[in-house]
């Protein structure tokens, strides 16, 4: 086998760098080095390869790139080498610790709405374990579970990849509602059609929810909605519906407290409803781990607010 001319895996690193941030600066910033070992990195990574991996274009060091053929070839293999680089110094920390830190991926409203309290019962429970979480996209959360960054992970969406398994953790529903001040506060339910003649504010682009309604919106023939803001955050959305004339749907266990407390009013629609279900999703080839069983039986003792 030949071993000579084996590339450098900070030449992936600054490849995958480059490729992300989208120029040579924003890649040196990222790695905390100067632009010129970047671009060394970068040379002799191609140089490895006898191919140039970016064709580049605008300022030199500051100017955009975008990768040839090889270089695509070459970016798969870096993201999947350095990935599964993270994932193995995980396994050996783990091996030293005797598996007593669990990582957890959450989407942002699981996160915004459960996870305090669970860590902290879990941490009250089980005071000889430690949960590392973090607040990401399902889509995100499901690479991290397949590439080993991720132990568990709370999804609004069950996981489509073949190596990852779900177990169902409770129901929710999609539930549109406005402020307190809004004309439709003394509507209990509205026929399906007057959907199109609201103004909404939603979840950005790519959340859990925003593709649930989407999907849901597509089966019965409503494709666009007056969508007037998108917003980051479920708390964030909420204090936009009191303070205005929008409407937005959002799931029951997010916004539960604020419509038995009258700052949210729920709106039912007539023949319309988008059931869900929240799953708790590992990797096949990472179920005998013990913290990860502590903080499910954590999860299964919780009961969410029902309307």
């Amino acid at each position: 086998m030949e071993y000579k001319n084996l590339p450098d895996i900070r030449g992936w690193a600054a490849l995958r760098a480059i490729v992300e941030k989208g120029s040579v600066s924003a890649a040196a910033h990222a790695l905390n080095v100067g632009q010129p070992a970047v671009t060394k990195r970068l040379s002799t990574l191609e140089d490895s390869y006898g191919l140039p991996l970016v064709e580049r274009s605008g300022g030199r060091g500051g100017g955009r790139v975008r990768l040839t053929q090889a270089g695509e070839k070459v970016y798969l293999l870096a993201v999947q080498t350095l990935d599964r680089q993270l994932s193995l110094r995980q396994e050996i920390e783990d091996l030293k610790q005797g598996k007593k830190t669990l990582h957890v991926d959450v989407t942002i409203s699981i996160g915004e709405h459960f996870l305090p309290k669970l860590l902290l019962t879990f941490a009250a429970a089980y005071p000889q374990y430690r949960v590392d979480s973090r607040l990401v996209y399902g889509r995100q959360s499901e690479n991290n579970l397949a590439n080993g960054l991720t132990d568990l992970a709370l999804l609004e969406r069950p996981p489509e990849h073949p190596d990852l398994m779900v177990q169902k953790w409770m129901d929710d529903e999609l539930v549109l509602v406005c402020g307190p001040d809004h004309p439709l506060v003394g509507e209990d339910m509205i026929p399906i059609t007057m959907l199109l003649d609201l103004s909404y504010v939603l979840r950005e682009q790519g959340s859990s929810s925003r593709r649930d309604l989407e999907e849901a919106l597509e089966r019965i023939g409503f494709n666009k909605l007056d969508v007037v803001l998108d917003v980051g955050g479920t708390d964030a959305l909420v204090d936009v519906l009191t303070q205005g004339p929008h409407v937005s749907f959002l799931p029951r266990f997010a916004v539960i407290k604020d419509i038995q407390a009258k700052r949210l009013h729920h709106i039912k629609v007539s023949g319309f409803r988008i059931m869900r279900t929240l799953w708790i999703a590992r990797h096949r080839d990472n179920i005998d781990h013990p913290v990860a069983d502590a903080l499910i039986s954590i999860i299964r003792s919780e009961q969410a607010p029902h309307t």
